[in-house]
């Protein structure tokens, strides 16, 4: 199949597949006579373990990993569990960064009562040292 029904198959955007194919996350189909590429069954395959992957917040680079463990076939489940309990205390940390600044954005806001004079308290903590 050409790029677009490979995008509309995959709901992938036909520049995110250039994209993965530049940094080599994707694999370059081969091409007709004219230069287009042709994608076949193994390359939606690929495409979508990647879109889940992102879905998941995996990064590239484990996403990268993650292809080479299965492309070579010698991959065990312990592995692979390593990288996802990795990227899952990850999201842990961003978790509890996000919660502390919910907290601070809740408390600077609860300062400022909207009014119309030049003063304003979120204003004066976010040039504070």
């Amino acid at each position: 199949m050409l790029i677009g029904a490979f995008s509309e198959r995959t709901g992938c955007h036909i520049e995110t597949i250039r994209y993965y194919e530049r940094i080599k996350l994707l694999p370059k189909p081969p091409r007709t006579e004219g230069r287009h590429r042709l994608y076949d069954r193994e390359q939606v395959k690929q495409l979508m373990f990647i879109r889940r992957s992102r879905e998941l917040g995996f990064s590239l680079d484990e996403i990268r990993i993650l292809l080479l463990l299965v492309d070579g076939k010698q991959y065990t489940c312990l592995e692979v569990k390593t990288i996802t309990e990795a990227h899952l205390e990850d999201v842990k940390r961003k978790i509890a960064d996000l919660r502390r600044l919910q907290k601070t954005l809740a408390a600077i806001s609860g300062q400022c009562e909207g009014g119309l004079v030049p003063d304003c308290p979120i204003i004066d903590t976010l040039f504070s040292e």
